[in-house]
């Protein structure tokens, strides 16, 4: 069978004169997929979205989202998705419940069910006004917002900084059940936890580049060991990549008194792909 794809990327490039944005970015996710993208602060994540949304002009490449190019058919995908930004910003005044009616009214639909039940989910007070409201209630609000049409593609950026533990894992229960129902869903994040845990593919970024894109599975497979010993009386930390056996042989003449091996943080795993990228 033939794969369909919700988001198509080719050669995506957009430069800001002498600081980078995305270089050559090709990438494709599939329909149903829970894809994260992933990245440290100022790798190219959020250009990459609001490129696919058009909100940003894109200088090469071209891009498609649901089988629509996104340059040609900017207003059509838009009625498709659900987007949540990284800053979750609404007129300070309006109460939550009134932002929430406009953002629906903004697409002609009655989504009053859909909001009922993910402010009930999410714990939002739609009595407060904007102003009056932490950075985590607003990003609360913010996925009511892109959440309460059925949209058949989500596109979050950064959703869950802000959130507290519990609002966090509530946000994926959500997200999963969405895409039980169909909906696919394209998050970027830099928390490498969320991702590993929740996501099905994931392509990683660094400096506007993309320098991998696999399954989550395949992607945190290593042969590297983290290593704690105590070596000739001194305290040594290490993420071994070699042969084993090869590193026993270098301890000869050497006095251990401790060692332990296992396997590496999820964030030295990912280390390894920019440090390759690097060389």
């Amino acid at each position: 069978m033939e794969k369909e794809y919700a988001i198509t990327v080719h050669n995506l490039t957009k430069t800001y004169g002498r600081k980078r944005g995305i270089i050559n970015l090709t990438m494709e996710v599939e329909k149903g997929d829970i894809f994260g993208f992933l990245g440290p602060n100022g790798a190219g994540k959020s250009t990459t979205i609001r490129s696919l949304l058009g909100l940003i002009k894109f200088q090469q490449g071209n891009a498609s989202i649901l089988g629509m190019e996104v340059k040609k058919h900017h207003d059509r995908i838009l009625k498709k998705i659900g987007y949540m930004p990284s800053e979750a910003m609404f007129y300070p005044s309006m109460k939550v419940k009134d932002v929430i009616q406009f953002a629906a009214d903004m697409r002609n639909m009655d989504c009053k069910q859909e909001a009922s039940m993910l402010c009930e989910r999410l714990l939002v007070d739609t009595e407060k006004r904007i102003e009056e409201l932490s950075l985590g209630n607003r990003k609360k609000v913010s996925i009511v917002c892109a959440m309460q049409h059925k949209p058949e593609l989500f596109i979050f950026d950064e959703p869950t900084s802000g959130l507290d533990p519990l609002m966090q894992a509530e946000f994926f229960k959500l997200i999963i059940e969405y895409n039980k129902q169909g909906t696919t869903c394209f998050l970027s994040s830099h928390v490498l936890s969320e991702i590993k845990k929740y996501c099905k593919h994931a392509a990683i970024i660094r400096e506007g580049k993309l320098i991998r894109s696999d399954t989550v599975e395949n992607l945190t497979k290593t042969n590297a060991k983290r290593i704690h010993m105590i070596k000739d009386g001194v305290e040594e930390n290490m993420v071994y990549r070699g042969n084993l056996n090869e590193l026993f042989a270098s301890f000869a003449g050497h006095d251990i008194e401790d060692i332990v091996i296992e396997e590496p943080e999820l964030d030295e795993i990912f280390m390894h792909y920019y440090e390759e990228e690097q060389v």
